[in-house]
């Protein structure tokens, strides 16, 4: 069972949402604006945000900004259908995963149970593996670069791990929101930004890559150092 906050200043949204998230065994928290939001997590906090960007005040990307500079929560990002400029800062900003509005409340109950079982109480199962110097460590959640903690969110993270144990594989989008988000369907730009999102971490030119490579065409590619 976890503690999920769920922020919408929809009052309807917030109320069906919360009773999936309850019937599917789930503590669940309501906030109806940004200022809410930042006060619960300060407060008992969570294991997993459903964030609406459209919020009164604080905006929801605010939030989502101000949570990542002292957090790592995951965060489930709600947009409004079409809104893709939103979404690409979003994933830039650290979530995790977003659903497009309108949505199916059972659908996103999916989506919430699927970043925690990838978060795995922040303890996921699989060899460390290393390149170089670089070593990424499930027991510990934790990847290093040169000795220094690379910040990276629940979904980075886990791309990371994969292709770092998957060397010299080329990996297409589709399969790799098989593969690391445990999705049989969703927007493929999520797989570019994150990858986008890790050349920044990992990269000592992100311009020009040398470990994650893109496969013009066909997908991305980790290169052993």
């Amino acid at each position: 069972m976890a503690e999920v906050l769920v922020v919408d200043d929809d009052l309807t949204v917030r109320e069906v949402v919360v009773s999936y998230l309850r019937a599917g065994g789930h503590r669940v928290q309501e906030a109806g604006d940004g200022e809410g939001a930042l006060r619960a997590m300060r407060g008992r906090g969570a294991d997993l945000v459903v964030l609406d960007l459209m919020l009164p005040g604080v905006d929801g990307l605010e939030v989502c900004r101000r949570l990542r500079e002292s957090s790592d929560v995951p965060i489930i990002m709600l947009t409004a259908l079409g809104a893709e400029t939103d979404r690409l800062v979003g994933l830039r900003l650290g979530a995790d995963d977003y659903v497009t509005k309108p949505f199916s409340p059972r659908e996103l109950a999916l989506r919430v149970d699927s970043v925690l079982r990838r978060v795995g109480q922040r303890h996921p199962k699989g060899a460390t593996v290393t390149d170089g110097d670089l070593v990424v460590e499930p027991s510990g959640h934790t990847a290093t670069l040169a000795g220094a903690v690379l910040p990276l969110t629940v979904r980075e993270f886990d791309l990371l791990h994969f292709l770092v144990a998957n060397p010299r594989q080329v990996w297409s989008r589709d399969a790799l929101l098989r593969e690391v988000w445990g999705w049989s369907f969703g927007d493929q730009s999520t797989v570019t930004v994150h990858v986008r999102r890790l050349r920044e971490k990992v990269e000592t030119d992100p311009r020009r890559p040398a470990r994650l490579l893109t496969v013009w065409g066909v997908g991305y590619r980790w290169e052993p150092q």
